[in-house]
């Protein structure tokens, strides 16, 4: 650990020095102020000297920034100090974290008191909304003694790089909620199934609450004891996560985009769809498909689909379905879920794009995922009190039923939808997801 060190004049040290210049200057009509405005002098230049010795007699502070080897887009991310004093006196540290330039935070300053010998911590966050290269400058600790007219700089972790990635907080927050019913507070629905699933596992002893239609009368007449068939969701299914990265996903929400929104919730349920025993993967498009990822759910999967999303950055193009549908026909042979994150704003846009759709939900079950602009809401709901309030009211709902629109125009020709607020995708895409498992229909 590199540690730099330099004293700086603390501001206890300027306003004494300017007690003592105003009394030089009262004592040219008080003459005997002159000695008392000298000796306060030099008592500051002794305790200054003082001061400056006790601080500098050896390295009397330790000091380390702990983080993740990679930060979580969108979510808050811990930043642990920790800090150590060896002076045999207390200190007063005043700690400055030179923070990423991507957060903007230019006054970050924590006041800490640590007691000869002992440690201290402090935990501060960080929310990034933007995935890249973060990096961290110096940790700065001013330490200053009791008389606190100078204070010594020691400078610890020096230009740290630190990666934002696709959020990790929210995979591991719903990593288990596909199996576990604790987890319904996180918004996740019961679903009922609907008949069996197409997937015989095995034959058991009945035990009472099984499905008394599933008694498997040659296994019970064979065995001279009721036997069952148990059945298991379908597994191996292809699931592919599309992205759109065109210019109407670089819409801003809650200072993330909705492409990165669609990130985060893309690399949750990839996931999921592999501990369900389900293959993933995913391919963004704009004015061509890229970033394609083979449905697979080899150990090495969620590695790949995690450093594949780190990279996406949108081009500001319009995205062309067309171009979307020759290359799912070409590349996706099996009949499999698509799950497409895009936004449609008029219904004139969805159905510029509506011949596409249809093609790709002819050979696949497609589920368009897209985003209601919750911004719209406080103008809705509030009062107008002038015409041209009036008239934003009426422009905000016209958007938002729109949008109501477009799910049952896509309804009317077999395509599933998921209308949802950017803070709640995951969630929601875990419920359409789990949805279609339970209810056979891919």
């Amino acid at each position: 650990m590199k540690v730099a060190k330099a004293l700086y004049i603390n501001s206890l040290f300027f306003y004494s020095l300017l007690g003592i210049v105003a009394l030089f200057i009262v004592s040219f009509f008080f003459g005997w102020l002159f000695v008392v405005a000298e000796l306060c002098l030099v008592a500051l230049l002794t305790a200054t000297l003082i001061d400056s010795v006790i601080l500098f007699m050896k390295n009397g502070i330790t000091g380390e920034r702990i983080a993740a080897d990679r930060l979580s887009n969108g979510d808050q991310n811990e930043i642990l100090i920790k800090l150590r004093s060896n002076y045999s006196f207390t200190t007063r540290i005043e700690v400055v974290d030179e923070i990423p330039v991507q957060f903007q935070i230019r006054d970050f300053s924590v006041i800490r008191t640590i007691k000869s010998g002992q440690s201290d911590e402090f935990v501060y966050f960080l929310r990034p909304v933007e995935r890249g290269e973060y990096q961290f400058g110096a940790l700065n600790c001013y330490v200053s003694s009791a008389i606190g007219l100078v204070a010594k700089r020691y400078r610890f972790d020096s230009d740290k790089m630190v990666p934002v990635y696709p959020s990790y907080i929210q995979l591991r927050k719903y990593g288990l909620v596909a199996f576990n019913d604790k987890f319904k507070h996180f918004g996740l629905r019961k679903i009922r199934r609907i008949g069996h699933t197409t997937e015989f596992e095995q034959i058991k002893e009945y035990v009472r609450g099984d499905d008394i239609r599933t008694i498997n009368w040659k296994a019970t007449a064979k065995r001279n004891e009721l036997m069952v068939n148990q059945y298991q969701d379908e597994k191996a299914q292809e699931i592919y996560l599309v992205i759109d990265k065109g210019r109407q996903m670089k819409m801003p929400f809650n200072g993330m985009t909705l492409l990165d929104y669609a990130i985060n919730s893309t690399l949750v349920l990839a996931n999921v769809i592999i501990n369900k025993s389900d293959k993933a993967g995913m391919f963004t498009f704009s004015r061509k498909v890229e970033n394609i990822i083979a449905a697979d759910r080899r150990k090495t999967q969620m590695q790949l689909i995690t450093e594949n999303l780190y990279s996406i950055q949108t081009d500001f193009k319009e995205s062309d379905f067309s171009r979307l549908y020759v290359d799912v026909k070409r590349t996706v042979r099996q009949r499999s879920l698509l799950m497409l994150f895009t936004n449609f704003d008029t219904i004139e846009s969805m159905k510029r794009q509506l011949p596409y759709l249809k093609g790709m939900a002819k050979s696949h079950l497609l589920v368009i995922v897209f985003f209601r602009n919750t911004e719209l809401d406080h103008i809705i709901e509030r009062k107008s009190s002038d015409l041209f309030e009036v008239f934003e009211k009426v422009t905000a709902e016209k958007y938002e039923f729109e949008k109501r629109l477009i799910v049952n125009e896509l309804r009317k020709h077999g395509i599933y939808s998921v209308l949802t607020e950017p803070e709640n995708l995951t969630m929601e895409t875990i419920n359409k997801y789990l949805e279609i498992k339970a209810r056979g229909l891919l």
